[in-house]
């Protein structure tokens, strides 16, 4: 080979060494933005400090029009952006009562929804039971019905991993009745679902249940580490009529004496302003009570409203919750 051929090839090889480099320089700054973006989603400053979960009766429109089915929920909630699922169990009733909620019904439910959240990656979170008898009736036989209708649902909370159920205290108007009542039927629950790992956990969610006040001093009382609370932002109606609430629970004195002992906390929400505001509710100073009681679980979207869709509902929520959580020291 001459010296001419040999600087040709030279120059050839720089060349091809310099076009590497310099897709390997261009290449550089972009594996860089990956790691500064994933630095900057695992910020706690960028994130909320708490999981966000998905209330099933956000959708129990759609559910019960039949337009979606109540196993599509893991999906439908993977969609939207949330990782945890709480379940309601009446939108299951349909089948389950046509069975007598024989065990085989029960257990295909389970089978059914378990297999749904690992398919989509979705943590089973709670299940939300009702109308299955009063937990805070003055009746103590009717009572004891009450506490055993609940225990297949304990049992199909702890066969799905979930922490917990969250049960309602209905009763009497009389406090000091509804208290004792309210302590003697959560004892009997609880006391069976610690032998499953599971938690009972009681919603404010109308009548004495939403005197905050008082339900705090049920949970004194019971004294459990496996029975709580589930602070509704929204929930807090003591008496009402055919006009409507004719007395209100303030807000957020009623989530601060509940946030002791939750376990799960639930963004109740109806309406937004043009800004994505709750109209009713401020979700900052809510989320500050919250955060401030060391909580830092799944909070679950409970969208109620009419105008929006349940879908646009569930989002704004959504945003609503990420946008609060951002302006908290």
């Amino acid at each position: 080979m001459n010296r001419k051929s040999l600087k040709v090839n030279g120059f050839k090889a720089l060349l091809a060494l310099l076009l590497i480099g310099g897709v390997s320089c261009k290449e550089a700054p972009k594996e860089q933005s990956k790691e500064v973006a994933a630095e900057k989603i695992a910020d706690n400053a960028e994130t909320p400090f708490f999981k966000l979960s998905l209330a099933q009766w956000s959708m129990h429109r759609m559910i019960s029009s039949g337009e979606v089915d109540p196993y599509s929920f893991a999906e439908k909630a993977k969609e939207w952006g949330f990782t945890g699922l709480e379940y309601v169990s009446g939108l299951y009733y349909k089948e389950l009562k046509a069975a007598n909620f024989s065990e085989e019904a029960m257990a295909a439910f389970v089978e059914k929804s378990n297999a749904e959240s690992k398919k989509h990656g979705m943590q089973n979170v709670l299940i939300m039971i009702d109308g299955q008898g009063d937990l805070a009736t003055p009746d103590a036989a009717k009572r004891k019905e009450a506490v055993e209708n609940h225990y297949k649902w304990v049992d199909a909370a702890a066969a799905m991993g979930c922490h917990s159920i969250r049960v309602n205290l209905a009763g009497t108007n009389k406090p000091e009745e509804w208290i004792a009542s309210s302590v003697d039927g959560l004892t009997q629950l609880a006391t069976y679902a610690k032998e499953k790992n599971i938690n009972v956990l009681v919603e404010n969610h109308g009548g004495l249940s939403s005197d905050a006040s008082k339900l705090a001093e049920v949970m004194s009382q019971v004294n459990m580490d496996n029975c709580g609370t589930l602070p509704d932002f929204g929930n807090f109606c003591v008496e009402r009529d055919q006009t409507g609430c004719t007395n209100e629970y303030d807000y957020y004195k009623g989530v601060s004496e509940l946030m002791p002992y939750a376990k799960a906390v639930s963004a109740k929400s109806h309406d937004f302003d043009a800004e994505g505001n709750e109209v009713k509710l401020d979700y900052a100073k809510l989320l500050k009570v919250v955060k401030d009681a060391g909580y830092t679980g799944y909070i679950g979207v409970e969208y109620e409203g009419g105008r929006l869709s349940e879908e646009e509902g569930i989002i704004a929520t959504r945003d609503l919750l990420v946008k609060a959580a951002k302006t908290l020291k």
